[in-house]
């Protein structure tokens, strides 16, 4: 009967064969936390300065609320507390449009930037472990063929 191969060994001396830098796994992982943790950064800034503009916002709006919902002793004053009411707050609904633009402007180039600063430092570990990674095969390989 034929005896059949032995699989496991053949791969643990396939896989022994290929080479695998556990540091650029390291700095590849650490540059991925790095970028995560600025990335955050960024988002968690842009969420506080929002927040710090709706609760302003909702702030004026009930404080100017509370002046509309005031009696009056004219009829005609309801309305023109209605009405100013209603302009003031296209205003500030303008300025806090604005504000919200500008953080959205801010997320936006500096994401761009620690993208561009982040493919470029993923760029040269690749090429360094891609480097590193074919000089070892080019060795094992002469090494191979020098055992012949």
């Amino acid at each position: 009967m034929a005896k059949t191969q032995d699989f496991t060994t053949m791969m643990k001396d396939m896989m022994g064969a290929f080479p695998v830098d556990t540091k650029a796994m390291e700095d590849a992982f650490k540059t991925s936390a790095t970028l995560n943790e600025k990335l955050s950064g960024v988002a968690l800034e842009a969420a506080e300065k929002s927040t710090e503009i709706s609760a302003k916002w909702t702030k004026d709006t009930l404080s100017k609320l509370a002046d509309m919902s005031k009696a009056k002793t004219e009829p005609a004053d309801y309305a023109k507390a209605m009405t100013d009411f209603a302009s003031a707050q296209a205003e500030v609904a303008a300025e806090n449009m604005a504000a919200f633009a500008e953080i959205a402007k801010k997320v936006q180039m500096d994401t761009v930037e620690l993208m561009m600063a982040a493919g470029k430092d993923l760029s040269e570990d690749a090429t360094a472990a891609v480097k590193k990674a074919t000089d070892e095969m080019t060795k094992t390989a002469k090494k191979a063929a020098s055992a012949k």
